[in-house]
């Protein structure tokens, strides 16, 4: 089904530059309208408006055009994995190094971080506010009865929260108080507030839209709740027909220094911290991965 949906992309794509060419414009203009390069991404990049901000800049630079498909870490590495995409922005460490290992990709490069929190409502039923240790909350949150809202995805964010369940050695699948959504972390977030209960987020995403929601943030600062973002490059010899060249293109833009400049203060001047720091060019080790 992707690869008919990449085919009919790509066909449109073809498509526009030749009626580019019978409006009177270029071949080479035109040759920049073919050159698609499809994103496969998490929903928190794109969820945040940081993809709004630097994929004009990036088609202006380059003369690519970006196909942006965001959904879970997990299913973008699944695209990646049967060559439905050039290039992937994740954040699911373990699975990323999975898919290298597989030889689905040829290069994975840090690009930033933020962290994960769990949320919820003001008035906390389970009382986990000011917890210092994400697996303690979880413990609590379970023991109360309270509901818990999981994306349920295979996202970064759905790794996470049952790598944090395991921790704490509690069993949550199959419990009336564990619900999922099945969506990406913008709307969990908005099922989450409609409902008045927890669940855990990316930072960014929470501070993009923490007007709307009345959630709180309750629980923050532990180590497990790193949140680590890598850019990684598919395999042209396992996917020939894949765009390598302009997946490359993306990655080099994702790291340079004048990305990782508008990462740096992406979110500063509307919520007042920003919403990623950047990372590129450091070790992994000092993130504490």
């Amino acid at each position: 089904m992707m690869k008919f949906k990449r085919n009919l992309l790509l066909t449109g794509i073809a498509l526009a530059a030749a009626l580019t060419i019978a409006a009177g414009f270029t071949t080479a203009e035109a040759a920049k309208v073919q050159k698609a390069v499809i994103l496969a991404t998490t929903t928190s990049t794109q969820d945040t408006g940081l993809l709004d901000v630097l994929i004009p800049i990036f088609e202006k630079k380059t003369g690519y055009f970006v196909k942006t498909i965001a959904v879970g870490s997990g299913q973008a590495m699944a695209m990646g994995a049967k060559g439905e995409a050039d290039i992937l922005l994740v954040h699911s460490p373990a699975a990323e190094k999975k898919f290298m290992a597989d030889g689905n990709g040829v290069e994975r490069r840090l690009v930033m971080h933020n962290d994960f929190i769990i949320v919820g409502p003001p008035g906390d039923p389970a009382g986990i506010r000011g917890m210092k240790k994400a697996t303690e909350a979880f413990k609590k949150i379970a023991a109360s009865g309270s509901i818990f809202m999981s994306r349920g995805d295979k996202s970064g964010t759905h790794v996470k929260e049952m790598d944090i369940w395991k921790a704490g050695g509690v069993k949550y699948e199959g419990e009336k108080w564990y619900q999922q959504t099945g969506l990406g972390m913008g709307q969990t977030l908005a099922v989450t507030a409609e409902k008045k209960t927890y669940t855990l987020a990316d930072r960014g995403t929470y501070l993009a839209l923490k007007k709307g929601l009345g959630l709180d943030i309750l629980v923050e600062g532990d180590g497990i709740l790193l949140n680590i973002y890598h850019v990684i490059e598919v395999n042209p010899k396992k996917w020939p027909k894949a765009n390598f060249a302009g997946g490359k293109a993306f990655a080099d833009f994702m790291v340079s220094k004048e990305t990782q400049d508008i990462i740096r203060t992406f979110g500063v001047d509307k919520y007042g911290s920003p919403l990623f720091f950047p990372d590129a060019g450091k070790k992994e080790e000092a993130l504490g991965i």
